[in-house]
């Protein structure tokens, strides 16, 4: 007799690889990127009722007027992070967790803060249930960062912001890259900041659509 959950999760995973193939052929996807959408069943991520359509390549509505993002846009944010060689990521805007599920295939470490308490409670809850033990979370307004960690190797906004505040650079290594959707002209632009000696190296890479940040918690 086949084990039902084990039949679901390797249908999951069918079309988690089916996905990653089909943002293959808009962007370039390095292979340990391609390899982590193709282990992250997106499926478990996106609210009930919408699991017919977790593997389209659009974004979806989530509690509280914010979106999980389209896998597209999450393959270009991660992509740019370049997760090769480092070590622990700190992630400003937790969201479904989805982000952060497929940078804890790629990093050891992963830090994620949300501002809302339910959507926290419900991302916490999909990586008890997978077993995920280096994601660890913060209910908190991202813009304060995580200082106990830090520095990080990595930052990630998965929100828009106007400007990245300075204590958020602060929490990133020397070497360090951050990745941010940055808002620009009634627009928003995917922006990749590496730390250097000498200061801040900016970089715009491609247009986006994210929630805005804000201040404060949800509770």
């Amino acid at each position: 007799m086949v084990d039902s959950a084990h039949f679901q999760t390797k249908i999951r995973l069918q079309k988690n690889k089916k996905m990653a193939d089909d943002i293959a052929k808009i962007c370039t996807l390095s292979p340990n990127v391609h390899e982590a959408f193709c282990k992250s069943e997106r499926e478990l991520f996106v609210p009930h009722g919408f699991s017919m359509h977790a593997y389209r390549l659009d974004a979806l509505p989530l509690a509280a007027n914010q979106w999980i993002s389209s896998p597209l846009t999450v393959a270009k944010m991660t992509e740019a992070l370049t997760c090769k060689g480092a070590d622990s990521v700190l992630e400003i805007g937790c969201g479904s967790g989805y982000q952060a599920l497929i940078l804890s295939k790629l990093i050891r470490r992963v830090f994620t803060i949300e501002r809302i308490e339910r959507l926290l409670k419900e991302a916490r809850e999909r990586f008890k249930s997978l077993g995920i033990s280096t994601i660890h979370t913060r209910f908190d307004d991202g813009q304060n960062g995580w200082r106990e960690f830090a520095p990080y190797d990595r930052i990630l906004f998965s929100a828009s912001i106007a400007q990245v505040p300075q204590k958020i650079f602060e929490q990133l290594k020397v070497g360090g890259i951050l990745v941010a959707p940055i808002e620009k002209e009634e627009k928003q632009i995917i922006t990749r900041f590496i730390k250097t000696e000498a200061g801040i190296i900016k970089e715009e890479l491609d247009d986006c659509l994210f929630v805005p940040v804000k201040n404060g918690r949800e509770f």
